[in-house]
This record gives C-alpha cells, structure tokens and sequence, in this order.
C-alpha cells in the first residue's frame, strides 16, 4: 500500500536541499536517509534521501543526484509516496493509518448513525475525520479523545460523543443579553 508521507516545498539555500511539508506521524523512518519514494508526479522519481536535517524547525531533504538549487525546485510540490505493508501498524497505540481509518461508519455513542469517513485532513493544532452524512452533506470531527471516544477496526466504525451543534443544530448558545433583561423589570 501506498502512504503519501510529505510534499516536496521550496529550494533552500544552492547545494539541492529542499523544505518539506511533513503528512506522516513518523518522519524518522519514512523519511531517514536511504529511503527510496515515489513520486507524484511519477517522472520526479524515484527519489532517494541522501540527507536530512531540521533547520528553524523545518525538515530539509536531499535527494541523491539533485546537487543545485534548480535541481531542487525542479521538484516543488511533488508528492513523496512511501509503500508500507497495510498489515503493519503505527508504534504508539491509539495512533491509525489514513487507510485504516477511511470508510469507517460513525455512530454516536447511543448508536445514532452519523455518516462514513472519507477523508482525513491533517491540520497543524489536530485532524479532522470528514464525514459523508447520509443525505450528502459533510461533517468534521475533530480527531481528539474528547470526541472520538472508540474506533473499533474489527466493526470497522468509529464511535464519537459529539458536543451540541457538531452535527446538528442543538447548540446551547449563551446570551449576556438575557441575563440582563431578566433582572430588569422596572
């Protein structure tokens, strides 16, 4: 299986290093020197990661064969693809693949049906499941253990306990113009 693990960003400096837009919980393996990717678009590659360094906190690439700033904008925003064994599992528990989580059915903890997940956006406080509801419409759900309280793989469903107003209209709205007028009868 494929895993899409960065996105190739802007030449740094004139010797091939390139910034990368890290998409994997685990760059110190997916992304060590030595590793061969493939690419998006597949003519950039494969590329093989001669060195790795964070600078500023910004993970810097270089690819074998790429030697000058050209080489290296050459391959702006290429996708870096690495293929990982679907069986193979995250280190830290309670930690998924994309793939093990995408067309997971959602339920409220009371078994309520929500939707399916279609896709996973990865947001730099956290991510979002986005949720295809069964009358087309979308719903995101923050993928914090405050809200998504279970994800079976077995049932292949992801329980939530979702506040008022995440997926439908019970918001509790508090009004300070309320509390006022209620003491004001004169």
């Amino acid at each position: 299986m494929q895993l899409v693990v960065a996105r190739v960003g802007r030449a740094h400096g004139i010797k091939g290093e390139v910034t990368v837009e890290v998409r994997t919980d685990e760059p110190e393996l997916r992304l060590a020197p030595g590793a061969v990717l493939a690419t998006d678009p597949a003519a950039a590659g494969p590329l093989t990661i001669e060195t790795g360094r964070v600078h500023s906190g910004r993970l810097l690439l270089r690819f074998e064969g790429v030697r000058d700033r050209n080489g290296a904008e050459a391959l702006r925003n290429t996708l870096l693809i690495a293929e990982i064994d679907p069986e193979q599992l995250p280190e830290e528990e309670d930690e998924y693949y994309d793939h093990q989580l995408i067309d997971l059915d959602v339920v409220t903890e009371d078994g309520t049906e929500v939707g399916r997940i279609t896709e996973i956006s990865h947001l730099p406080s956290q991510d979002l499941f986005i949720v295809e509801r069964p009358d087309g419409t979308e719903a995101m759900i923050p993928f914090v253990s405050e809200i998504v309280v279970e994800i079976d793989l077995e049932e292949q469903r992801a329980v939530i306990a979702p506040p008022p107003g995440l997926i439908d209209d019970r918001a509790e709205i508090a009004s300070a113009g309320d509390d006022a007028s209620a003491g004001d009868e004169s």
